[in-house]
């Protein structure tokens, strides 16, 4: 990881994939991961860690199923969110964003459980970012 300054809009600019993280830098055991992100992810959930989301650009949804039912956020840019370990999710983007998340090193994008992987999806851990 770089002991320099990162300019995420110079690091958004280095990738065009969609929902396929790259890794900015580390805190601790987390990883900082930036995306672009258009259309919809998969429906997952991560067990044991909570997953943190802040919109760079753009909008972002993010559809809960709770015990009380199922909900959508709406993340406009600036927002952030936490899902909750064990909460099943997809987040979608009908129109396009770029995201921040914050997750344990080694984390899936995938989570632990999930549906089917569609194409446009990449289950991965995150990728090193070359800027």
């Amino acid at each position: 990881m770089s002991n320099e300054p990162i300019s995420l809009s110079k690091a958004l600019a280095s990738f065009d994939a969609l929902w396929s993280p790259r890794i900015v830098t580390r805190v601790n055991d987390y990883d900082v991961r930036i995306a672009k992100v258009e259309g919809e992810h998969v429906w997952h959930v991560h067990d044991d860690t909570d997953e943190f989301f802040l919109v760079l650009d753009g909008e972002l949804h993010i559809s809960l199923r709770e015990p009380d039912g199922e909900r959508t956020v709406l993340l406009p840019q600036g927002t952030v969110f936490t899902v909750p370990r064990g909460t099943e999710h997809k987040p979608y983007a009908p129109s396009g964003a770029a995201i921040l998340m914050l997750e344990p090193t080694g984390t899936l994008t995938v989570g632990d459980r999930h549906d089917e992987i569609p194409d446009h999806v990449d289950p991965t851990t995150g990728h090193t970012l070359i800027t």
